[in-house]
């Protein structure tokens, strides 16, 4: 990786008789019936099918990440992050099933599972061996992404940040390097997925968990507009920076001056002005084409920011517009109006 990725650098039966419920009555063979048919019973779950049963909560998909320390697992488990997946980072192995059994109950909010798993010790492979018998007999559908590189290319990376590799001890890198690949041969041969990072930078490594789970889906984009005041800054987030300041400032306007470009009178007599609304066109176009190169490059989030002199009256009613133009186009956009109100 030419960009650096670090990973410290997704009944019993008691014998008791039972209660009956409310309304139910015992017949001679011990079995209850309804009294009340077609009335819920107290106590029970509403969402229930016709015949009185509890459907079977839906299983999540799982993804277990592991490998390599510096080969790439964080990175990994961010783009599963941005592709809707509930990831938990060094989840000890022995919870898996655990945290497998908790999205079964969420109701299908939490459908897909990835989990990073940091095999440090040999105890931790055995409950890890232990977690995948205990899925497998569950039926869970389970897949293990292996990040695998290079005893050079790791030796680079944790030399780039002066970190010693978490099983060296009192050895060298390349000790620890060693330690870390015999203890993991087992789990690498019964992977699903090996990806080799050793010449990949860090947007290689995200277009090939892609290319694996996205399946035939375009990268989501997310894009926050905000509007800003340059005197008070610009935002040290941006990407983007749009400057408004060509416009005739409203502020010079008495009957204008209190409101904000959140209001219609403002924004019509911004866009009434000459190349405003020109400027607005080609500028969302230049941002469809740089949307589309920013998917391309695996990159998710983006904030263009829009600035006036005071972030009150011509970047606020530009990035309204702004959002409105790319959330039409398909982009999850939030606009932000940071300076507004602090005249």
């Amino acid at each position: 990786m030419t960009e650096q990725d670090r990973d410290g650098v997704a009944d019993v039966s008691t014998g008791e008789p039972k209660e009956t419920a409310k309304g139910a009555a015992p017949t001679a063979d011990g079995e209850t019936t309804q009294e009340n048919a077609g009335e819920p019973v107290e106590g029970t779950d509403a969402a229930t099918g016709p015949d009185g049963t509890v459907p079977e909560p839906a299983i999540p998909e799982l993804v277990i990440i592991s490998g390599m320390s510096g080969a790439g697992r964080s990175t990994a488990a961010k783009c599963l992050e941005d592709l809707g997946w509930f990831v938990v980072d060094n989840l000890p192995p022995a919870l898996i099933p655990t945290m497998v059994e908790l999205g079964a109950r969420s109701q299908g909010n939490v459908a897909r599972i990835a989990v990073v798993v940091d095999v440090r010790g040999r105890r931790f492979f055995d409950n890890l061996r232990e977690s995948l018998a205990d899925l497998d007999a569950k039926q869970v559908t389970r897949r293990i992404v292996f990040l695998e590189s290079s005893d050079e290319a790791l030796v680079r990376r944790f030399e780039s940040v002066r970190r010693p590799h978490p099983l060296q001890g009192d050895g060298r890198i390349v000790d620890g390097i060693e330690a870390e690949r015999d203890l993991l041969r087992e789990l690498r041969g019964d992977a699903d997925l090996v990806i080799d990072t050793s010449s990949l930078n860090v947007h290689e490594l995200r277009a090939k968990m892609d290319a694996q789970f996205a399946g035939d889906e375009e990268p989501e984009l997310r894009a926050t507009v905000m509007s800003f005041g340059y005197k008070y800054g610009l935002p040290v987030d941006a990407d983007l920076v749009v400057d408004c300041r060509f416009l005739p400032n409203p502020h010079w306007v008495p009957e204008l001056r209190p409101f904000t470009g959140l209001n219609e009178e403002v924004s019509g007599y911004v866009f009434n002005q000459p190349g405003a609304k020109e400027f607005l066109d080609r500028y969302t176009e230049l941002l469809e084409l740089i949307a589309t190169g920013y998917r391309r490059e695996g990159k998710r989030y983006v904030t263009v920011a829009v600035g006036c002199t005071g972030g009150k009256h011509r970047s606020v009613a530009m990035s309204e517009k702004l959002g409105a133009r790319l959330a039409a186009e398909g982009i999850e956009t939030v606009v932000v109006h940071r300076d507004m109100g602090r005249e």
